[in-house]
């Protein structure tokens, strides 16, 4: 049976959540599950804004038949082709012979990609500013580029202010009956999970993505609409600054992220100690976590939001230990940068992990790296304390610095 919620008076929210899937793209771990979004748009001429991925398509079936009833479909807008959003795209048009899809040159390309020949299909090809009238509504068509894929548009309503973001200002987690950002508790209940999602999705391209904010910035923008997760009418603006602040790699915060790759516990036990003298001098919320247990996913969320990173390593055959290294390699190729580094490591003979993590954040950009440091020879020893408390000494006087100069 249909799940539909209205949005405005002639808006509906049409998609569905699937919290089965384990894996989002089959990379991201999704334990609260997605959502999957689309947007009926009841005009005088019917507009469906995306379509969804094909595990829930019966249920976007239904929705969409519900709402429509006896009138027809005229357009289907493909802000992304990526098939979370266009895999029920031939369906839909089975469905609904007479729709035209809406889509620029780069999503035609793609869609042909995927669904092999496109000569049946009826296309409306938009480019950068065109406009689509549908009555009431005119639809307005704004490249976005790399946010995250080449063929990403977004759509504008000038009449009544809805931004359709395809995939940005998205987020993990599957809807629960609330749909809008103001019905659940964001802050607490899904901003780590939006954070995740940005940065994994998104977050090497920021650049592209700020290029974006500023082209939206003078909209008179009364709601976002998103390809994944809540619907935004309030309060706008507190969403909009996060992205600013992801997209140009600013810390949301001064605080410290603890990363460490431990074999026998012996990097663990210098990792925690120095999260212990850290907390001694007043630091809070300090973040810590293992690499071999926790998904590299959640170590670049929250790398974007802090301003400080200790990175504990033990060396593994002559290299970095293989966890750390890939949680390493996931930071560079998110485009992390502007943070301080402080860098400990372990080995039992040759010790290399720390030169090899120090040219690995070499070359990132505007990596702080602190001279402060200790190299472990298999266990701590009683007299190498003086050396973590000069890391955390470090750390916790970078950290101020960086409290007072935004203070």
């Amino acid at each position: 049976m249909y799940n539909t919620r209205k949005i405005t008076d002639d808006l509906y929210w049409v998609g569905a959540s699937d919290r089965r899937l384990a894996l989002f793209e089959n990379v991201y771990p999704i334990p609260e599950g997605i959502s999957y979004n689309s947007y009926l748009l009841m005009d005088e001429k019917t507009v469906l804004i995306d379509t969804v991925d094909n595990a829930v398509g019966e249920r976007f079936f239904e929705n969409v038949g519900h709402v429509l009833g006896e009138r027809k479909l005229d357009y289907i807008i493909v802000n992304h082709v990526e098939p979370d959003h266009s895999a029920t795209l031939l369906q839909t048009l089975l469905k609904y012979p007479e729709a035209e899809v809406v889509c620029n040159a780069k999503s035609k390309r793609m869609i042909s990609q995927f669904f092999g020949s496109t000569e049946n299909l009826c296309f409306h090809e938009m480019a950068d500013g065109d406009v689509l009238a549908t009555g009431r509504h005119e639809l307005t068509f704004i490249s976005a580029p790399m946010v995250h894929w080449p063929e990403v548009m977004f759509t504008f309503d000038t009449t009544d202010g809805t931004l359709f973001s395809a995939d940005a200002f998205g987020t993990f987690g599957a809807l629960s009956g609330n749909i809008f950002a103001d019905e659940v508790d964001f802050e607490n209940g899904w901003m780590d999970s939006a954070r995740r999602y940005y940065t994994n999705i998104v977050g090497k391209y920021g650049a592209q993505v700020t290029k974006v904010l500023h082209t939206i910035a003078n909209l008179p923008i009364m709601r976002i609409c998103p390809l994944h997760g809540p619907v935004w009418r309030e309060k706008i603006d507190r969403y909009v600054d996060k992205y600013e602040k992801w997209a140009s790699y600013t810390p949301e915060e001064p605080s410290v992220l603890i990363i460490y790759g431990s074999i026998y516990g012996h990097t663990q036990n210098a990792a925690d100690i120095v999260a212990a003298e850290l907390a001694e001098r007043g630091v809070r919320d300090i973040a810590e976590f293992d690499v071999s247990v926790t998904d590299p996913s959640y170590i670049v969320s929250e790398a974007f939001r802090r301003s400080h990173i200790v990175i504990a390593s033990a060396t593994y055959n002559g290299e970095i230990f293989p966890k750390m290294e890939q949680a390493l390699l996931e930071l560079s190729a998110h485009g992390l940068q502007n943070r301080t580094v402080a860098v400990i490591d372990n080995g039992s003979w040759a010790s290399q992990a720390g030169k090899k993590i120090r040219g690995m954040l070499e070359g990132m950009k505007n990596i702080t790296i602190l001279d402060e440091t200790l190299t472990i020879t298999s266990a701590l020893k009683d007299e190498q304390r003086e050396q973590l408390i000069a890391v955390a000494d470090a750390v916790a006087s970078s950290l101020s610095d960086l409290m007072k100069q935004s203070g």
